[in-house]
């Protein structure tokens, strides 16, 4: 069964940040942002790290030269790419301002990589073996798009590979139509019927089922029991529309 961990919040400066401590095993500094430490004013209150709900730009800037700050590198060193809920990979070291993708692959060259999510599923990828790691930005379209298998073929050995999933709305909270849920129906756990035609999906049961297929071992698979139910601490576009942007932020520090 994978590991189940209740993150713990840490103060880093002026930002209230989740660590992630087993990845300091592999010489990964790795944490979860949630709402706080930041300038944006409601309803982005107040650390949106997300350049596209409609916070000002400036606002935006000052957040995440915080978090960059908070994770040791400079700002233009933190990388953060547009996501559209793809298949698609980006190397760290070919990544601009328009870069487009929901997979960002580092090799231990000095940078941050980061995802953000507001009820999507911030995953990390570490290998043990080798200085690779990946974040990943999986909401149910790129689950549906094989986004994890896309993640790993950038790693050469798949039981070398250690596995984290933040904190995502649950499937208390997630109703969805029968065009989403058919896609998911023969996941063990992943859908449960609701009222009429209606389900509620399990983003993390479908990743975990898509991450053992893929030969990574459950022993190497640790989830957050935190939710973004309710967009308390953590932002959630369920919860609230428009909304910030929380964020998975890794990187690698001894290679």
């Amino acid at each position: 069964m994978p590991v189940e961990l209740t993150l713990s919040p840490s103060q880093l400066g002026v930002l209230n940040v989740y660590p992630i401590e087993f990845a300091r095993h592999f010489g990964v500094r790795v944490f979860v942002t949630d709402r706080t430490g930041g300038v944006s004013p409601a309803p982005y209150e107040s650390l949106n790290l997300g350049d596209h709900v409609g916070d000002e730009p400036a606002n935006v800037q000052e957040n995440r030269r915080r978090v960059a700050d908070a994770i040791g590198v400079e700002t233009n060193r933190l990388v953060i790419i547009n996501q559209v809920h793809s298949r698609d990979v980006v190397d760290v070291n070919e990544a601009t301002a328009e870069s487009v993708g929901d997979v960002i692959i580092d090799y231990g060259d000095g940078f941050a990589v980061a995802v953000l999510v507001a009820d999507c599923l911030p995953i990390l990828l570490v290998d043990e073996d080798s200085p690779t790691l990946a974040v990943v930005h999986a909401g149910w379209r790129g689950l549906q798009n094989n986004v994890l298998e896309s993640a790993l073929e950038h790693f050469e050995h798949h039981d070398a590979v250690h596995a984290f999933l933040g904190p995502s709305i649950s499937s208390a909270s997630y109703q969805v139509g029968p065009e989403v849920a058919e896609h998911f129906a023969n996941v063990p756990g992943a859908v449960t019927p609701d009222t009429g035609d209606r389900s509620r999906l399990d983003l993390r049961a479908v990743a975990v089922a898509q991450l053992l297929a893929l030969n990574i071992t459950d022993q190497h698979i640790t989830v957050a029991t935190q939710s973004t139910d309710g967009g308390v601490t953590f932002f959630s576009d369920r919860a609230a529309r428009p909304c910030g942007r929380f964020a998975l932020v890794a990187r690698r520090v001894i290679a």
